[in-house]
Parts: C-alpha cells; sequence; structure tokens
C-alpha cells in the first residue's frame, strides 16, 4: 500500500469541488439508475475485525455504474445535438450503460466495438437499443473510428470518464453513500480512468470531509499512481487486463483534476488479492462481481492488513459492476485461495521408493492438501509439486517451510511465482526416461482434511507409484489420476493391487488405453 497525497483544498480545489458538487446535485441519473444497496458484511466484518459495507452497483439494470455518467452526460446535450445522436468506443461496460441511457433518452447511440468483442456483449449493446459498428482488432482502433464519426457525421462523442458530466453523474454514488450510513470512517473506490473516484471523492469531500477516500488500483494498472508521483496525467507503458473494467493506461485530465485534491491515500493490489476478494463477496452476498468491480474490497482489505494498529473502523467499498465473463471464474477460483495467503504451492524432493508419498504426507500434520502433482523421472529423487490450504498465518507459512527443511526435504516456496501458478501446475509431467512398464488408473475418494493421507494409507507402500495428479476442487469426492509400476509384479500382487483399489473406490477405472495419455504421458516402447 502506497499513500501517495494527502488532502490539499487550495482555492483552485474548492472552486472546482463546488462546482462538480452543483453538478452531482442536479443530475438527473434517477431517470434510468437505481438506488443501490448499501449491505453489510458480516462474515467479512467479523474477520477483519471492523465494520464493512458493500455498495452495490451490480444491482444497476446494466450490472455497473457506468449508465449513470452517461445518462447525465445525454441530459446535458443540446435539443440540436440530441437529434443527431451520440458515439462512443467501448467493449465494456460504458458500451452497455450508454445503450440503455440513450434508449431511455430517446437519443440515437452509435457504439463503435472492437472486431474481437465477444459475441455476449455485442447483442447486450443491441438488446439495450444501440447500433453497434464492429471496428478495429482493439479499443484504440474503435476509439479513432469513433472520433472519425463525430467529426464526419456530427455525433456527439460520450467518453467513459474524462468528461465533467460523467464525472458528476458518477458522483451521485457518494451522495447515497452519505444518506445511507453517514458514520464512515473511509471509502475505497476502484480506478480505472478516474471518472468514478473524481465524482465520487467531490460528494464526499463537499458534505462529510472527515470520511478518508481511498483509491484502489491493480498493481498492474496503476494509472492514478503514476499520475500522482508525475504530477500529472502519464501514459504506463503497459497495463494488466485481468480487470478489464479498469485496464487504462492514462488517467483523465478532467478526473485528475479532482483526485489530486480530494483523493486521500492510493492502495495497489494483486489479480490474486482481487480474486479473493470475489469469493469474499459471494461468501457474504452470493453476488459474483467482475474483477474490477472487486477491486475496492480487495483494496480495503490490503489497507487494513497493512494498518493492524487501527481501532476498529467503519468501511465502505463500491462493487462498481458484475459482468464477469463467466469462463473466467475458473481462474478465479484457482487464485481466490492465494491472494489470502490460504494456499501454499511449493517444489519438493523427495526420495523415489515406496511408501515415499506417504511419509511426505504424514509430515504435512494433516494439513489440507489441494493439489499434488509427479511424474517419474529418475531412479534416485522425485520432483513433487503439492498446493497445502493454510489459516492465512503468516506464521504457519514458515513452520511449514521449517518442518520441510528440518526432515531432509529440499523444496523452493512457489506461491510468488506466477509462471508456477498460471502455467508450471498444469504441465508437471512427461514422459519417463525409460520404459518402467505402468499401468494407469481413475480413483475416487470421499474428499476430507487429511484425506490424501488416508487414501496412501490404505494403499499401502508395496507399489511403486510412477505418475500422480490430485486436486482439491471443493467436491465430496477427491479424484486421482494415478501410475504404478508393474514391470516386477506377479500376477497375484497384481490381483491384490486391484483388490486394495476395489477397498477404496469400487468404482476405480484403468484408463492405460487414454489416447491422451499414450500421446503425452506414456513411456515410449
Amino acid at each position: 500500500m502506497t499513500a501517495l497525497v494527502k488532502l490539499n483544498h487550495g482555492d483552485d480545489g474548492q472552486a472546482l469541488l463546488q462546482q462538480t458538487l452543483k453538478q452531482i446535485l442536479l443530475a438527473p441519473v434517477y431517470d434510468v439508475a437505481k438506488r443501490s444497496s448499501l449491505d453489510r458484511l458480516p462474515k467479512l466484518s467479523q474477520r477483519l475485525g471492523h465494520e464493512v459495507w458493500l455498495k452495490r452497483e451490480d444491482q444497476q439494470p446494466v450490472f455497473s455504474f457506468k449508465l449513470r455518467g452517461a445518462y447525465n452526460k445525454l441530459h446535458s446535450l443540446t435539443v440540436e445535438q440530441r437529434a443527431v445522436g451520440v458515439v462512443a468506443a467501448s467493449a465494456g461496460n460504458h458500451a452497455q450503460g450508454l445503450a440503455l441511457a440513450a434508449k431511455k433518452a430517446g437519443v440515437r447511440a452509435l457504439i463503435v466495438m472492437p472486431t474481437t468483442t465477444p459475441e455476449i456483449k455485442i447483442e447486450a449493446v443491441r438488446g439495450f437499443g444501440a447500433e453497434v459498428l464492429l471496428h478495429g482488432d482493439n479499443f484504440d482502433g474503435a476509439y479513432a473510428k469513433a472520433q472519425q464519426l463525430a467529426a464526419q457525421q456530427g455525433y456527439s462523442m460520450v467518453p467513459p470518464f474524462d468528461d465533467p458530466q460523467v464525472i458528476a453523474g458518477q458522483g451521485t454514488i457518494g451522495l447515497e453513500l452519505l444518506q445511507q450510513q453517514r458514520q464512515l470512517d473511509a471509502v475505497f473506490v476502484p480506478v480505472g480512468g478516474g471518472g468514478l473516484i473524481a465524482g465520487v471523492a467531490a460528494a464526499i469531500k463537499a458534505l462529510a470531509p472527515q470520511i478518508k477516500v481511498i483509491a484502489v488500483e491493480p498493481d498492474d494498472a496503476a494509472c492514478l499512481a503514476a499520475a500522482l508521483q508525475a504530477g500529472k496525467p502519464v501514459d504506463l507503458p503497459r497495463v494488466g487486463l485481468f480487470a478489464d473494467g479498469v485496464a487504462v493506461k492514462r488517467i483523465g485530465r478532467d478526473p485528475f483534476a479532482l483526485a489530486k485534491h480530494f483523493v486521500d491515500e492510493v492502495v495497489t493490489v494483486s489479480s490474486d488479492e482481487i480474486c479473493a476478494a470475489i469469493a469474499d463477496i459471494y461468501q457474504d452476498c452470493r453476488a459474483i462481481a467482475e474483477p474490477s468491480g472487486a477491486l475496492s474490497l480487495a483494496g480495503l482489505k490490503r489497507y487494513v492488513a497493512a494498518n493492524p494498529q487501527l481501532k476498529p473502523l467503519r468501511l465502505a467499498a463500491i462493487l462498481s459492476g458484475a459482468n464477469v465473463n463467466f469462463h473466467s471464474l475458473r481462474y478465479i477460483s484457482e487464485r481466490c485461495e492465494l491472494g489470502e495467503g490460504r494456499e501454499a504451492v511449493l517444489a519438493v524432493t523427495i526420495p523415489e521408493r515406496k511408501g515415499a508419498f506417504l511419509q511426505f504426507c504424514r509430515l504435512m500434520r494433516r494439513r489440507p492438501i489441494t493439489e499434488f502433482n509427479y511424474r517419474f523421472s529418475s531412479d534416485a529423487q522425485a520432483q513433487v509439486f503439492v498446493g497445502l490450504r493454510l489459516s492465512g498465518d503468516p506464521q504457519e507459512r514458515a513452520q511449514l517451510l521449517d518442518d520441510l527443511t528440518a526432515a531432509g526435504y529440499p523444496h523452493q516456496d512457489l506461491s510468488s511465482d506466477e509462471t508456477a501458478k498460471l502455467h508450471v501446475r498444469y504441465m508437471v509431467g512427461g514422459v519417463p526416461p525409460r520404459s518402467i512398464e505402468e499401468r494407469l488408473f481413475h480413483v475416487h475418494f470421499p474428499e476430507h482434511p487429511g484425506a490424501l493421507e488416508d487414501f496412501l494409507t490404505a494403499l499401502g507402500d508395496r507399489w511403486n507409484i510412477t505418475l500422480f495428479h490430485y486436486r482439491n476442487h471443493g467436491a465430496a469426492s477427491g479424484r486421482v489420476l494415478m501410475g504404478v509400476q508393474f514391470a516386477d509384479l506377479s500376477a497375484l500382487e497384481a490381483a491384490d493391487f486391484e483388490r486394495c483399489l476395489t477397498t477404496i473406490d469400487d468404482d476405480w477405472r484403468e484408463v492405460t488405453d487414454s489416447p491422451a495419455y499414450r500421446f503425452f504421458l506414456a513411456p515410449k516402447r
């Protein structure tokens, strides 16, 4: 967390504040938007030791706050401008917000979207009554085309954030917050181009200046932090795309003019922390936020963790949207435990001998094992990739590593290694260096803490395991893909092995003939 700016109520700031507040108070956003609820998060409040509230902008008709600013901008246009229509470039929430706002205002809207935009987003915009023009491979190409159409056809451009009327429309969220809960100590606001933080900060600092306004950005797209350090908006060389709703290289000029006076601090967070915040919102509200929507709650949690001396506070975060790509939930689920410090990902070297897996699991002292990947590679030692669920206490991670060292297991903590978390965990394996005459089995067992150790105990140490893959998916049963060396087993021993499997899972299957196994994992003959 970085405290980059403190309040500076200079004359210019005060004049701008009063002007923005007037525009916020006059913004007719409730013609199209609803007053979203402010929900207390009981589970997270208890865990953090602070009262945590969530402003639910995911409840808007377009599932994000964007229609507030878009509608206010349309309302400010002249009769002549409305007659011609408006144009914008967007592949996200601004497109849907403007489309619905234009439909309500009776204004023709043309949205230029990149040709790479998913069909579901295109259809959503059309469903709200706007025309869609696909142009360019990215936002920059679409934006250039929108500017060209505005110049040629006389359309009015509706920017996503860099406009006083858009800022004022978003600022109505700040007014609602104060009406719903005046006794707040701090409000956490996500930052992309800056329209939301500028409007909310103006409303709060004009009416309740004692409340801190804390901006939250992804650590790979922190354009406000960069601008505050430089004293002016600057271009980031690149931005991360996980929180695509705030993936902006340069903060807007008008938002920065307000933010530099009325933002108290800037907090940056990682993608893993955002995933953990998405999980927190689901646990308390049964709502699924998009990554940029959960950004502010991730910042709230980071702020609390960095300030353990704080007395109990009343803290609010703005859930800015819920237009999440369904298929990204797989990634979010994988990363949320790491974001909470509740999973460790390790590379560990163990002896290559019968019973070595079981001995290692027993050393883990019944800690839930979330993942276990191994492939035979030599007769001397085995390299395993293992995930372990932790309580979140940093001391537990340190104790785990100390236990491995004391037991003589060489190891490496990969919990902060992006390559390991994004790719290597799915690639552990391959073809062994020599023929080992193995057979491959798929086995289920009841899932509970210590389940993997119980499975290995039931299996015993008579068999040489040559391949092992296990991942805890939160289901009622654990699933294991296991290779066993049969080169030195008699027919009687092979039958004993199958009987042993049946005691664990009477529905076990041999999958040695799997094409995927034969192609990628089987020893070459």
